[in-house]
């Protein structure tokens, strides 16, 4: 999403220490136990470093809407947004904001080269897509553009000292690219890679609201999922572990 159309995370309410980390395109906002500003902004540079330097030897993993195979020696996360793609039938490139965020919380979780954890519990959002791990439920506003479920809906997420994935793609707010038209398809993992791959594919099934049902039972087949949802204008549809609960955020 757009750096201006942020304004979801205005809605934020945590008892964790907030700040933010952006290098080029790349906008995160961070919570963690305390303030780990140049951790974060040293896992986003190796992460980005990585990837530009990848894509310029296989400049298709950038390019294609497909699933691509990396070549030999890819990095990691290059190699984890591949198969996510391959999963989800997209290209990899679908799963890049999600991959940012998990690497990033990942590294932040292990401690880095210090080898000890600075922090066990992270929320990383990166435009929309997120990746946590908390010692506490947490719930997640929906923000769905011009929907009027926008922040009055959101998912309540149980699973506590886990690793998860709560991705979401739009076709009608922000820059990125979907085929579809849902105001929101969001999806639950434990990978916010495969969250974010995945929350493209079901975006680009949705046109209308008649779509949701469809979309819904599409997604169920993908492996490593928990949930997702789907916001078309008033309407909406969930399946798996999705607890819708009313919020008031804004």
């Amino acid at each position: 999403m757009y750096h201006e159309e942020r304004e979801y995370r205005r809605w934020l309410d945590t008892d964790l220490v907030t700040f933010r980390v952006s290098v080029a395109e790349s906008d995160l906002q961070i919570s963690a136990e305390r303030d780990l500003s140049e951790e974060a902004e040293q896992a986003l540079l190796v992460v980005r470093e990585e990837l530009e330097a990848y894509v310029a030897e296989d400049p298709q993993f950038e390019r294609t809407l497909a699933p691509h195979t990396p070549l030999p020696g890819a990095p990691p996360i290059a190699v984890e947004m591949a198969e996510a793609g391959r999963r989800c039938g997209v290209g990899p490139m679908a799963a890049v904001a999600g991959a940012v965020a998990e690497y990033v919380g990942r590294a932040l979780l292990s401690g880095g080269t210090a080898g000890r954890a600075p922090t066990s519990q992270v929320i990383v959002e990166n435009g929309g897509d997120i990746f946590l791990q908390t010692a506490r439920p947490r719930v997640a506003a929906i923000y769905a553009g011009s929907s009027p479920l926008t922040g009055r809906v959101g998912i309540r997420l149980n699973r506590v000292n886990e690793q998860l994935g709560l991705c979401t793609s739009s076709g009608t707010v922000g820059p990125s690219l979907s085929l579809g038209r849902a105001d929101a398809a969001i999806v639950l993992a434990h990978s916010a890679t495969l969250a974010d791959a995945a929350a493209t594919a079901l975006g680009n099934r949705i046109q209308t609201a008649d779509d949701i049902e469809r979309g819904l039972a599409f997604i169920k087949h993908i492996a490593g999922l928990l949930g997702a949802a789907v916001v078309v204008g008033e309407s909406l549809g969930a399946w798996g572990e999705v607890e819708l609960v009313r919020v008031e955020a804004g």
